[in-house]
């Protein structure tokens, strides 16, 4: 087999973006064209699903791990992994960049079909620094959904310090104690 020339990943990336163009002009104008893309997008599709299903989970795993061949699998909806794992993994490399500028992300799993963070923003990084909470969530949602569109949202649920409530009980000492200070015809 002869040596195969590799797109690298900006020329990839290129393509990608003039096929985003071509095909928002094939949508305006329906026809021909626009149903041979959808019918090539099918064939393509269930190309991938038999190449995934004679794969053993070493070769799944390298294929899912690719990320040209990722969004293939996702959009064809036969990627091996579920959302979930997607989504967290997304999560994870975005937490280097957010404990950078002084704050942290951790994934909280799912809801239905909402994925669900935990975010801080540090605020030790000054003005100027672009790393404003919204600007994060955007980052974040974009990052998850990119890889998990089975998910519909993301959404930013509270620190487990801002969600811990104060003790249900009164120590018992505390009872005793204002009970003894108080005058016997109060009580």
């Amino acid at each position: 087999m002869a040596d195969a020339v590799r797109l690298s990943d900006p020329a990839v990336e290129a393509r990608l973006a003039r096929l985003d163009q071509v095909l928002a002009e094939l949508e305006s104008a329906p026809g021909p064209a626009l149903e041979a893309v959808s019918l090539l997008t099918e064939v393509y599709g269930e190309a991938l699903a038999r190449i995934l299903d004679g794969a053993d989970s070493p070769l799944r795993e390298r294929l899912a791990g690719d990320e040209l061949l990722a969004h293939l699998l996702v959009l064809h909806a036969i990627h091996p992994e579920p959302p979930e794992r997607r989504a967290a993994r997304a999560v994870e490399r975005l937490r280097p960049a957010v404990r950078e500028r002084g704050g942290d992300l951790e994934w909280a799993g799912v809801e239905g079909r909402v994925a669900r963070v935990r975010l801080s923003t540090g605020g030790g990084c000054g003005a100027g620094c672009g790393g404003g909470s919204a600007d994060t969530m955007t980052a974040v949602r974009a990052a998850v959904l990119a890889v998990a569109p089975e998910l519909t949202a993301v959404e930013q649920v509270a620190q487990a310090a801002e969600r811990r409530a104060a003790p249900a009980f009164v120590p018992l000492t505390t009872l005793t104690h204002r009970a003894a200070a108080q005058p016997r015809g109060t009580r």
